[in-house]
């Protein structure tokens, strides 16, 4: 009898959303395998180029794409990132788009070190918000496996 492979579950959303924090809890739970995508491009240096206006590395992502390739053909990946465009359909079972309160997500963009162009202003983040989820969960084929959940993660 042939045993099935573990899932691959997909977090996704807007930074501040609570993906890390899902994430982890999950994978403890599950016995999974949790990996957080902006940790593995700084581990193994999966850049191409740097961003002036938002200050930070621009991803590299078929280096990305190649360096999971593997593990996700095996199974049991948790992966947390904030977009989903990058990585193959075929390797999820199941995408969680994580969403929370705006002036939640404010207080937790302003609290962490990030540039004053990423949240200088609300209605800049009320825009990121919407134009993200829409992106994510219109602009792909596969509506019947992408949940949108409400994180009340702290």
């Amino acid at each position: 009898m042939k045993m099935k492979k573990k899932p691959n579950i997909l977090l996704t959303g807007t930074p501040g959303v609570g993906k890390t924090t899902l994430g982890k809890e999950l994978a403890q739970r599950t016995g999974l395998n949790y990996v957080n995508i902006g940790d593995l491009a700084q581990e193994g240096q999966l850049y191409d180029g740097y961003d002036e206006e938002y200050q930070c590395p621009i991803l590299d992502e078929d280096r990305v794409v190649d360096e999971l390739d593997e593990k996700m053909v095996e199974g049991g990946m948790i992966v947390d990132y904030h977009g989903c465009d990058l990585f193959p359909e075929r390797w999820f079972h199941i995408v969680f788009v994580l969403r929370t309160d705006n002036t939640q997500l404010y207080t937790r963009l302003e609290s962490r070190i990030w540039p004053e162009a990423c949240c200088s202003r609300p209605a800049t983040i009320k825009k990121e918000v919407n134009f993200f989820v829409r992106r994510t969960v219109l602009g792909t084929g596969t509506m019947g496996r992408i949940l949108a959940r409400t994180s009340t993660c702290q």
